[in-house]
């Protein structure tokens, strides 16, 4: 007796819907505007070396022209007020020029300055222009900066001293309007690619999670496909490779809920129908004792199929449940096999109808096969065989056949099935072993071949569809077992 009922579906406990703090949109944004400003930083570095230069070489360029001013003018003429406002205008404390051996004072100020820094024009590379550059713009103090350069008039060079505050002052200058420019233009390209990339990415993006996650909460509903939006990119792609595995999910979930139906009730069935072909079995077996020829020929042929379909009654859910039983692997006569799948069929000699049933066998051939099993196997594929020739209108006689051969090849039987039907379409080819799938009947299960397939694949074989023109054609092989698996007393027939 139960003491507790089972809890139902609905009561177990779901994954949670995790939320998006910070989405791909959000991302996107930040890491513009890291990328952006990085890449200003690293213009804005040798911009700010180059300023500096540029700045010292206005200034080297405004002592030239005070130089030649100078040197032409005798220097009892010039007043010193004058030679102050050109220092002022160079912005230099003191400037030199350097002619063979020799070096002419050109102008002065009071105080004679006391250099902190050397810097040579004429040989400055690109890496001390940078270093030297975040040295003026880092600078705690004051400085004193003596600068070397070209001279006029082929003079060895000139040389100024200058304070290095006025060119401090105007790197911070430069560099705060670098900078703004710089974040002004990284949040412009930041919000440009921000806009593009959630127009293009992230909106299909979350409408694909979205409709994923809303088939999740009910897979079996198929107004939850979703619908692909036409694009021709791989989000387009995506979606459409979506849809389809949605739609062959739905379609799974709704043949497994139909299979489990069907199983439920052929397990409520399956009890009185045994009992009624056991009833059948008892009335056949005293069949058997009437001296009728006909009864003696067909009486022992109905006790076989009634012993198979109470077989058969027993294992109804094998399928789905379990695997096919192991087969009882022994000799059997295919000869007289193929006639008892035709007696099954109706296709023995004097049957009415149009379909000939045509066996090839060269001699006496023997299988190392479960009797049973082969025999479902063969009537299972007869069977398709003759609904497709019964489906073609008109049927005139001698058309339809039913070919059955079978062939030794060392240790493996082949026996091929072949029909003049119409043929198995190419678009049926590629799942005629699935359950429930190359039905092309009306009303068919679609679970002939794949029985038909697991219990060959039982005794190690293959069974596989011929490309041949004209009906289908199928072929079988059974290996022979291992020579020492065999009971004893059992010899392989080569036929």
């Amino acid at each position: 007796m139960l003491t507790h009922s089972t809890a139902p579906q609905d009561t177990e406990p779901r994954t949670p819907t995790r939320r998006v703090r910070f989405g791909l949109s959000g991302k996107l944004l930040l890491l513009t505007l890291v990328f952006v400003t990085a890449a200003e930083l690293a213009i804005v570095v040798p911009t700010m070396a180059n300023f500096r230069i540029s700045w010292l070489s206005d200034r080297v360029a405004a002592a030239r022209i005070a130089a030649l001013v100078l040197d032409a003018a005798p220097e009892e003429t010039i007043p010193p007020d004058l030679t102050r406002q050109l220092l002022a205008n160079v912005g230099a404390q003191l400037v030199v020029v350097k002619a063979q051996d020799t070096r002419r004072l050109l102008a002065m100020s009071d105080m004679p300055p006391t250099v902190d820094q050397h810097l040579d024009m004429r040989e400055i590379t690109p890496w001390h222009a940078v270093w030297d550059a975040f040295g003026t713009l880092f600078a705690t103090r004051e400085r004193t900066l003596r600068v070397v350069a070209e001279a006029p008039r082929g003079e060895e060079f000139l040389e100024i001293v200058l304070s290095e505050a006025p060119l401090q002052r105007a790197m911070w200058h430069f560099a705060t309007t670098v900078l703004t420019i710089s974040l002004l233009v990284s949040g412009l390209a930041g919000a440009l690619v921000y806009f593009s990339l959630h127009l293009l990415f992230v909106r299909p993006m979350r409408r694909l999670t979205e409709r994923m996650s809303a088939y999740r909460e009910a897979p079996e509903d198929a107004s939850r496909i979703i619908t692909p939006s036409g694009r021709g990119d791989e989000i387009g792609i995506a979606e459409e490779a979506l849809a389809e595995l949605q739609r062959e999910l739905s379609h799974t979930l709704t043949q497994k809920s139909r299979l489990a139906a069907l199983g439920l009730a052929v397990s409520k069935i399956n009890h009185d129908l045994r009992n009624l072909l056991a009833s059948a079995q008892l009335i056949s077996d005293r069949l058997l004792s009437l001296p009728d020829p006909a009864v003696q020929r067909f009486a022992p042929k109905l006790v076989a199929a009634l012993d198979r379909a109470i077989a058969y009654c027993e294992q109804t859910l094998s399928y789905g449940r379990a695997q096919e039983p192991l087969p009882d692997r022994r000799d059997v006569d295919l000869g007289a096999l193929f006639d008892e799948v035709r007696d099954m069929l109706g296709l023995h000699p004097g049957a009415e109808g149009n379909v000939d049933w045509v066996v090839t066998l060269d001699r006496p051939l023997t299988a190392d096969a479960d009797p049973d099993q082969l025999f479902r196997v063969i009537l299972n594929l007869s069977r398709n065989s003759l609904q497709a020739l019964e489906g073609r209108k008109p049927r005139p006689a001698g058309r339809d056949q039913i070919r059955v051969a079978a062939r030794r090849r060392d240790h493996v039987v082949e026996i091929e099935i072949s029909d003049t039907g119409p043929g198995i379409p190419p678009a049926r080819r590629d799942r005629l072993f699935s359950a429930f799938q190359a039905s092309a009947r009306a009303g068919g299960t679609g679970l002939g071949l794949p029985i038909a397939e697991e219990l060959v694949r039982a005794h190690g074989g293959e069974i596989r569809l011929l490309d041949q023109p004209g009906g289908a054609t199928f072929l079988i092989t059974i290996p022979d077992r291992a020579q020492e698996a065999r009971p004893r007393g059992q010899r392989l027939r080569a036929g």
